[in-house]
């Protein structure tokens, strides 16, 4: 999958996410959510030429950029999807809880595209 195809992916998932919330599904509405957010991530360090193979390799790569100058509001919006991940598994949230969390996890998604957008591309 390409870079670009990733920030579609990830566009993609996260409408989905919206969808599944308006049909009541808030574990589907997580779980897209979660997937969106890692996928925007993936997106990045693939331009950057970085491992993404692990959900490790995830949450460093946050981790990093949130190190990085404008990076400062990617953890705690990066959180939200990791808290979604979780409801995907436990069913704990109400729909109000996931429809604010994927707040956040559309403006992390965005602001990883600014980033991946102002990253020069690996030449192989």
């Amino acid at each position: 999958m390409t870079t670009r195809t990733k920030y579609s992916t990830a566009a993609q998932l996260l409408d989905q996410a919206r969808k599944e919330l308006d049909c009541g599904d808030v574990r589907q509405a997580s779980e897209k959510g979660w997937c969106a957010a890692a996928q925007a991530v993936k997106a990045v360090a693939e331009a950057r030429g970085w491992d993404n193979t692990t959900q490790g390799d995830v949450f460093r790569i946050v981790r990093l950029l949130g190190e990085e100058p404008g990076g400062d509001d990617l953890g705690g919006l990066f959180g939200s999807a990791a808290l979604l991940q979780r409801n995907a598994r436990k069913n704990w949230f109400t729909a109000k809880a996931v429809e604010e969390e994927l707040e956040d996890v559309g403006r992390f998604v965005k602001l990883m595209a600014e980033i991946g957008s102002s990253t020069p591309p690996i030449v192989q």
